[in-house]
């Protein structure tokens, strides 16, 4: 009886919801660069720290944090200016990107026959951080949710239920990135790609501090 109760609201913020995950923006962007330079696995990990981050932001949307940010300027402010700073920490990071030495091609070689084989290495906790921060430090998410739990869901909608639809979105955020890591980590997509990897990370670079812009001055 509850679900049936709760399914057109349900209906409406999983769809709304959905059309925010699909749409570029920073996750997307980390998401690629990861499943391209490290392959599938360090694909997966960013995806499911992207889930993860996502978590904070219903956290203390449920709490009532979102709410106070929204009317305390400052608070805002900061959140916008710390999800800049480290959007622009990992931009300049691809920025500086250079061409793979000469004595690395043994490597790029070996990932064309083992898509899964990283060119260069990085710890599985590291991209499910870089995940985890990229989503958690992004206060657009933070008014999204007090957007859709102010005009999708009912102030009287059980705490029980919100929880559940928290829970939904992390885990559409976590599959969708997944299926992105998939789709960049495939063979022939890396193989095409390693050969420019710098200018690759080069322009992903300047798409993130572009992000981060809109973020501080937007």
């Amino acid at each position: 009886m509850m679900i049936n109760a709760y399914w057109p609201e349900f209906l409406s913020l999983a769809l709304i919801h959905f059309m925010a995950v699909v749409a570029p923006g920073p996750d997307f962007v980390v998401t690629v660069r990861q499943s391209l330079k490290f392959g599938r696995t360090h694909g997966v990990m960013t995806a499911l720290g992207i889930g993860f981050g996502l978590g904070i932001h219903v956290l203390y949307t449920l709490l009532g944090v979102s709410a106070l940010m929204h009317t305390s300027e400052w608070l805002l402010t900061a959140a916008k200016v710390l999800g800049a700073i480290y959007l622009v920490y990992l931009g300049v990071q691809l920025c500086r990107s250079k061409p793979a030495k000469h004595n690395e091609s043994a490597t790029a070689t070996n990932t064309e026959e083992h898509p899964d084989t990283p060119i260069e290495s990085q710890s599985l906790k590291r991209a499910f951080s870089i995940g985890f921060l990229t989503n958690a430090t992004n206060p657009k998410a933070t008014l999204f949710f007090l957007a859709v739990m102010t005009n999708v869901v009912s102030i009287d909608t059980p705490m029980t239920v919100q929880m559940f639809y928290g829970a939904w979105m992390c885990s559409v955020n976590a599959l969708w990135f997944t299926l992105v890591s998939l789709v960049f980590s495939a063979e022939k997509a890396r193989c095409w790609f390693q050969r420019q990897m710098h200018l690759i990370e080069r322009s992903l670079g300047v798409v993130l501090i572009a992000f981060a812009a809109r973020l501080a001055f937007v």
